[in-house]
């Protein structure tokens, strides 16, 4: 056999799959869960003035509140979109510890996950979810209606994705939430400030970068670029500008580009051009404000940084070592050791944190991270973890809690949190730094939201954040005496220390944040810096000194100043939400809310286990199409598809019918197809053609469970399924046919171990997944046959950061009916080679490495993020059939995450060229794939 030359014929092989991901984003990322909650939850409901309020019998008093506040505010909310009633069901979760609010489609519902996170605005934490999401639902309203029409969410909700920027979604609820309120976070310098400080910086970005991200640089996000242009909208085409523009969408979908050419239309630009004209505009008011505030220039003690790389909260380990919390593009969130050449020392990776957040005292770390409940989603949990830096061991000191901002006092005896119930009480708790015992409980009467406490040396005083609908207190509580430092403030407060006498605290008084000081017996405020774009989380030096995190053109970057009090300053922040503040004219929109009280109802979820939302077009292959009814329920514990498919080849209808349980520790599902078969066998010679219907029943029980500790997660899944098929209606079959199978059975379990990724990472550093698959027919003698599978894959970390190397070991023994099944993973190019012999085992070894991140805007076609390439070498039937020299198929991939025509996904695209090994006697096979995700 000659060798194939580089010129030999390609066989092209069109390899397409589609999947979805979604990634838990900050607050108001409008990310859907599908989660569900324990089944010990309890839920009631009050339905006012079209909205229809569920959530757990703990909430009972915020559940009355939001009736009384939802049904007053949402025709203020929705006024310049000339909206003033609505229909919705909205669900309050308590379970979890992440902050979250969401409205979607499919079926039509909003969320608020209640338990705030310990950064927020300066309201309260409900009203800020409901002045943003009530935007969003006059937003669909706007689109769809307010009367349901039959059966369309899930395709309006697939035209908004296709037809319209999330960012302008987005903007609009936030210049809305900062014009009705005397909050939002348009009025946080800090949450606009990694763009200010690119353009200040002279890194003007193009519009696909700004919207879609980069895996190298910081960017502003599609909230701050969109609330900048529909700001900059609001100010020249007046207070109705957003109603226009879906008013045009709506009167108008089928066109390519929708949003773009109603914004041409009303402005004169399209979005790209819009974008390049606000850039230019915030970018003269920013140097403007810039020539005003007086600023000073921080030597950074870390590394310079040449990609996106954050320093959280350093501290001064001793005089020549600094500690920090660095996470970057290509490295997740670990403790560090800074020295004083810069050099770095890795100590240990965290878990997840909405916060970042850690105390140091005594060689003692105490931080929190968040703990899922091992099934129920919906549950999750802030746990208190420490690290002896001395004996170099770990304590989770909490289990099961909803502990935040762990403080330890200064002999590192005791820690200050802040703990949250599940009716949503707030209280500042005491506990025990070595066995995590609470020992005080410290009233909160108001039940204000409580943040960010700390100790004194003395550990007599405790000084803390707190937030209302007034705004936000510095406070200080000394025994039962509680004094209020600073009252009813609309700047972002956060983080106070004791420095002394004093107190120092982020705030913002000169329209940047910066670090400040307090006198506490006469309440003086000055500054203690003056960063050019932010000043964060101050802590005191042995020496006298402030080491706080001083912002970048790349990030969080550790600065050390000198204790010296400056003037505050004038106040040179840039509103670019004025003019829309103006226009609504409403001043604070949760002003004169009325009292009234609501009645309660139980909500029970089996009598609510059906939402029907959708009928929806389903395509399976070029041969298979139909209609699909959908429903989902409203606690995310039920689903419904029931629906009629044509083949066209075989000119009959299937019927189908879905059912997935998801309330029990076990799911349970069950799935009926009524359906057309054909087949071909052989008889008198000659090739024949069969025809059958078939009744399919499966049943399948499964157990997902997982669990994460650090920045380690471990995930194991049970699952179990049988099916029964009764054949009938032959044509033109054998005399043998078989017209019954009978429960067939699956077993699969798998188990998988990882730690954290990054957005460079191809795959996790250390990672094990482990799958054993058996399938039997203990209960049908005519159809013999098993197959046991056993697939193994080994993830290491590579050459350099965020390479990854797989080696995967795979071995199934089949016999029977099963003899030809298929259960392990293949090598590349499998489906195009013709086997040799029975397929028995493979060794796959994979290597895949990124190696360019461009942001190459390619017109209006492609935003491209990166490069990825990949070289393998795959045995199958090692020991058999191969040796390690002879490899059955190696070769190389290429990869490239895009953005096409400006849309929201991901797109993966990628061709592999697979080089067989010569005894198979086959050229070269192409392969391309096309993945995408949200």
């Amino acid at each position: 056999m000659k060798p194939n030359k580089l010129n030999s014929k390609l066989i092209i092989s069109y390899l397409t799959s589609i999947s979805l991901s979604i990634v838990s984003h900050s607050v108001f990322g409008q990310i859907f869960s599908t989660a569900q909650n324990p089944l010990s939850v309890h839920w009631n409901a009050i339905e006012s003035g079209g909205f229809k309020i569920i959530y757990p019998k703990e909430l009972e008093n915020d559940a009355q509140r939001m009736a009384r506040t939802l049904p007053f505010i949402y025709s203020k909310v929705g006024l310049g979109l000339r909206q003033h009633k609505t229909s919705i069901p909205l669900l309050l979760q308590n379970q979890g510890t992440i902050a979250n609010g969401f409205v979607q489609l499919g079926p039509k519902k909003s969320e608020f996950y209640t338990t705030p996170p310990q950064y927020f605005d300066s309201q309260d934490w409900l009203n800020n979810l409901a002045v943003h999401e009530l935007r969003h639902i006059a937003q669909f309203d706007k689109l769809t209606g307010t009367k349901a029409r039959p059966f369309p969410e899930l395709v309006y909700f697939a035209y908004f994705g296709a037809g319209i920027p999330i960012w302008f979604f987005e903007g609009d609820a936030v210049v809305n939430e900062t014009a009705l309120t005397g909050s939002g976070r348009g009025r946080q310098p800090n949450w606009i400030m990694p763009y200010r400080t690119s353009l200040l910086e002279g890194k003007k970005l193009s519009y696909s970068k700004a919207y879609f991200g980069s895996n190298k640089d910081v960017t502003p996000g599609y909230y701050q670029t969109g609330y900048l242009m529909v700001a900059d909208m609001k100010e020249k085409f007046g207070q109705f500008i957003s109603d226009s523009l879906l008013g045009d969408i709506r009167k108008r979908p089928f066109r390519i580009y929708p949003f773009s050419k109603s914004l041409k239309k009303y402005t004169g630009k399209n979005t790209r051009t819009y974008f390049l004209s606000t850039q230019n505009n915030v970018a003269e008011k920013w140097k403007n404000q810039q020539d005003i505030v007086v600023a000073k220039s921080y030597e950074s003690l870390n590394k310079k940084t040449t990609l996106a790389t954050n320093y959280f909260l350093p501290v001064r380990l001793n005089k020549n070592q600094v500690l920090a919390l660095k996470e970057s593009k290509q490295e997740a969130r670990h403790f560090v050791l800074i020295n004083d050449d810069q050099s770095e020392q890795k100590l240990f990776g965290i878990g997840y944190q909405e916060y970042p957040w850690f105390s140091l005292k005594n060689n003692m770390i105490v931080w929190d991270e968040i703990r899922y409940d091992p099934r129920y989603k919906q549950r999750s949990y802030s746990v208190i973890c420490s690290y002896n830096l001395q004996t170099k061991k770990f304590r989770k000191l909490s289990s099961q809690s909803r502990l935040f901002s762990p403080t330890l006092s200064s002999d590192g005896k005791k820690i200050i949190a802040i703990k949250v119930e599940l009716n949503n009480q707030f209280n500042l708790v005491e506990i025990d730094a070595s066995t995590g015992k609470i020992l005080t409980t410290f009233p909160n009467l108001e039940n204000e939201i409580l943040q960010t406490p700390s100790y004194d040396l003395t550990e007599n005083k405790i000084a803390y954040i707190s937030v209302t609908e007034k705004g936000k207190n510095l406070c200080l509580l000394e025994g039962d005496k509680k004094t209020l430092l600073i009252a009813e403030s609309r700047q972002q407060l956060s983080r106070p220390i004791f420095i002394d006498d004093k107190i120092a605290f982020n705030a913002h008084f000169n329209g940047i944040d910066n670090i400040y000081e307090i006198a506490i017996n006469s309440k003086k405020i000055s500054a203690l810096t003056a960063s050019k774009y932010g000043a964060f989380n101050p802590s005191v030096t042995m020496d006298g000194k402030v080491i706080f995190n001083d912002y970048k053109i790349n990030g969080y970057e550790i600065a050390e100043t000198d204790i010296a009090q400056k003037p505050i300053g004038e106040n040179g922040f840039v509103d670019f939400a004025a003019a829309a503040e103006k226009q609504e004219n409403i001043g604070n929109v949760f002003n004169n809310i009325p009292d009234s009280i609501f009645q309660s109802k139980r909500y029970r979820q089996s009598l609510n286990l059906f939402s029907v939302h959708s009928l929806i077009p389903v395509i399976d292959n070029e041969y298979v199409f139909g209609l699909e009814l959908q429903s989902n329920n409203l606690l995310n514990t039920m689903d419904f598809y029931t629906g009629a498919k044509y083949h066209r080849d075989l000119k009959r209808f299937e019927y189908t019918a879905d059912i997935r349980y998801k309330a029990l520790y076990p799911v349970l599902s069950v799935t009926y197809r009524n359906r057309p078969k054909r087949t071909f066998y052989h008889a008198k010679n000659v090739i024949q053609q069969g025809d059958w219907r078939e009744n399919y029943v499966k049943l399948n029980a499964s157990l997902p469970l997982s669990f994460n500790a650090r920045n380690q997660t471990y995930s194991f899944t049970l699952n179990t399924a049988t099916s029964f098929t009764q054949r009938y209606a032959p044509e033109n079959m054998p005399s043998n046919f078989i017209k019954t199978l009978r429960f067939p059975m699956e077993y699969n379990f798998t188990f998988n171990h990882s730690v954290r990724t990054t957005e460079r990472d191809i795959a996790p550093r250390w990672a094990q997944v482990l799958r054993a698959t058996y399938n039997h027919q203990p209960f049908d003698q005519n159809l013999n046959g098993e197959i046991m599978a056993l697939e193994s894959f080994f993830y290491f970390p590579g050459f350099a950061k965020n390479h990854s190397f797989l080696a995967s070991f795979n071995y199934q023994k089949a016999s029977g009916v099963n003899q030809y099944a298929t259960e392990i993973a293949t090598v590349y190019g499998y489906n195009n080679i013709l086997a040799k012999s029975k397929l028995q085992n493979s060794l796959l070894f994979n290597y895949r490495f990124p190696f360019a991140f461009p942001d190459w805007e390619l017109g209006p076609l492609a935003y491209v993020r990166n490069f990825r390439a990949g070289v393998f070498s795959h045995y199958e039937n090692i020991g058999k059939s191969t040796n390690i020299s002879e490899p059955k198929t190696y070769g190389v991939e290429l990869n490239t995450s895009v953005n096409i025509l400006r849309y929201q996904p991901v797109v993966d695209l990628g061709a592999r060229l697979v080089f067989v090994n010569k005894i198979y006697n086959q050229n070269p096979i192409l392969e391309f794939s096309f993945n995408y995700s949200f």
